[in-house]
């Protein structure tokens, strides 16, 4: 088969796989820390890359107060839309935009922020990371800040190589597929440097994460459209079933002792998927 750059399938994010599979992702639990990261005040303008479903849009837009403006960017229309339904009341302003590159951006958003903000959403620019720190720059005025998390080295262990194991037992190559940028502390903070802005507190955070329905809705979410995009449905629901039997040893747990099948059967309900998170989460000013 032949190589392919698969990126362009992270446009096609389907909210409600979003909102019911991975509904940890804007969870107060696993985002206090970036949010306290980046200190919105009363009056600030703020800018949210990557804002998906509009959750913690929301959260920036009350910190700010009725005197703030808060925008909130993302590259899937679909996920606007559903952001726009509440955001849209409490006057936050939306933009389909590739962040990766900020002549996608209205040129009149240029030097309009005291801050940026983006949680769980660098990882998916691994085509132009450096760019998305040049629209970072291009947001801000002088002086601004971008606070960020998302997925760092380690991110996803097991299950990434999973979907690499399965796909090459089907001669096809998963490099081009793979959609994610993991960087280390060290690397960003050298990309960061690069770009021209100051980074400060950038560190990894391992964050083992419960899963909210199981493994298979988990890469329907985050695989389907990337990994396993433009194959047959029937193909893919094999392919990720076989991702979830690989890494079920390391991924799934329940409170019954091994081999006890009587305690096996008074456990029931307290068992789940639980994969590792390793987040980078840091600062940088302009």
């Amino acid at each position: 088969m032949a190589s392919k750059d698969y990126t362009a399938s992270l446009s096609n994010h389907n909210p409600s796989n979003y909102n019911k599979h991975a509904d940890f992702v804007y969870a107060a639990k696993y985002t206090s820390a970036v949010l306290d990261l980046l200190n919105p005040q009363p009056g600030e303008a703020i800018a949210d890359l990557g804002c998906g479903t509009g959750e913690l849009t929301l959260k920036i837009k009350d910190a700010v107060g009725p005197n703030g403006t808060v925008w909130g960017i993302d590259s899937s229309q679909s996920m606007l839309d559903k952001a726009s339904v509440a955001g849209e009341k409490v006057g936050i302003k939306f933009r389909k935009a590739d962040i990766q590159d900020y002549t996608t951006l209205d040129p009149s958003l240029k030097g309009q922020f005291d801050a940026v903000f983006s949680s769980a959403t660098f990882h998916w620019c691994k085509a132009n990371p450096g760019g998305v720190i040049d629209t970072i720059k291009w947001l801000l005025k002088p002086g601004g800040r971008v606070s960020f998390e998302f997925g760092g080295f380690g991110n996803t262990v097991g299950i990434r190589s999973a979907l690499h194991e399965v796909l090459r037992r089907r001669g096809i190559d998963p490099v081009p597929r793979d959609p994610w940028y993991f960087p280390t502390a060290e690397q960003y903070t050298n990309l960061l440097e690069r770009h021209g802005m100051t980074p400060g507190s950038v560190a990894l955070y391992p964050r083992p994460t419960p899963l909210t329905t199981d493994l298979v809705g988990w890469l329907t979410t985050f695989a389907r459209n990337t990994f396993l995009a433009g194959l047959p449905s029937s193909e893919a629901d094999a392919l990720m079933q076989e991702v979830a039997d690989i890494c079920r040893p390391d991924s799934y747990w329940n409170d019954a002792a091994p081999g006890d099948a009587t305690n096996a059967a008074n456990t029931a309900g307290k068992d789940g998927w639980e994969i590792m998170y390793v987040r980078l989460r840091g600062i940088a000013t302009l």
